[in-house]
């Protein structure tokens, strides 16, 4: 009878140890799949123009752009934003339908001080395999501003100051405003994608580097953010696309390391 009592207590913590890692593993892939931003294919022409009339965008879910990054949480008059991300051969497509109640713009110089105007910022790891990119091209963090000039973080320069770069050509950017309230801006964005052996080339080289071929199942990483000021010397609100836990309090990450994107998965 003792010998039955032991195996029964065996058999059960067996049963509590297995159902307990069926758990653990359960949990692992929802929070991986959620984890996950899936763009479909685009089936026809895709027209940058702010207008978004394309078949294609139907095919796409809404995705929130709402996780409070740096700054103030605003309320839904001031900003509040979604997005929908699409692909073919040559480039990644987003549509972003954001409310901002005042745009601002403060500094004429496209280089200077970007990130406290009214932005749109694209990060985007080709390969994603993560790490650091605040001064390399392993990542980039596209920031495109309300006149549709696009900045980034080069290597830095032989003082060892900080490197703005404008990438103009890698992004196609058109945003208009709905004349009736609460006067959304559709933004629509087509971006060619470039791995990290993108160098800076000088002005008078005239061999473009190419961007990459995007092909079914590829995988990168990927997220979206907004700037956003009302009038501040400063950007009041920082908001993105994926949660980041915090390091040393800061969850203004994103420009430095490409471990805190989201994985993107291109599907069909």
């Amino acid at each position: 009878m003792k010998k039955t009592l032991v195996y029964l207590a065996n058999f059960n913590l067996l049963n509590i140890l297995l159902i307990t890692l069926i758990l653990f593993s359960a949990i692992a892939s929802v929070s991986a799949s959620s984890n996950q931003l899936n763009a479909h294919k685009v089936q026809d022409v895709m027209v940058i123009d702010g207008i978004a009339s394309e078949k294609s965008w139907d095919l796409s879910s809404w995705q929130p752009l709402d996780k409070l990054i740096m700054g103030v949480q605003p309320t839904e008059e001031d900003f509040s934003g979604q997005f929908k991300v699409m692909w073919n051969e040559d480039h990644l497509f987003l549509l972003v339908e954001i409310t901002d109640d005042i745009l601002f713009d403060q500094h004429a110089d496209p280089l200077y001080r970007y990130w406290d105007d009214d932005c749109l910022e694209i990060f985007i790891d080709e390969d994603a395999s993560g790490g650091d990119h605040q001064f390399t091209f392993n990542a980039f963090a596209y920031h495109i501003a309300l006149d549709n000039q696009v900045v980034d973080i080069g290597p830095k320069n032989k003082d060892g100051s900080t490197n703005f770069v404008l990438l103009n050509d890698h992004i196609d950017s058109v945003w208009r405003r709905s004349m009736s309230k609460p006067n959304k801006i559709i933004w629509e964005v087509a971006l060619s994608v470039f791995d990290d052996s993108f160098a800076l080339l000088p002005d008078n080289k005239k061999d473009r580097q190419q961007p990459v071929k995007l092909t079914l199942g590829k995988k990168m990483g990927f997220m979206l953010a907004y700037c956003d000021n009302d009038g501040s010397k400063e950007r009041e609100s920082f908001i993105g696309s994926t949660n980041i836990e915090a390091v040393n309090g800061s969850k203004n990450l994103g420009y430095i390391t490409a471990d805190v994107f989201q994985q993107l998965l291109l599907i069909q």
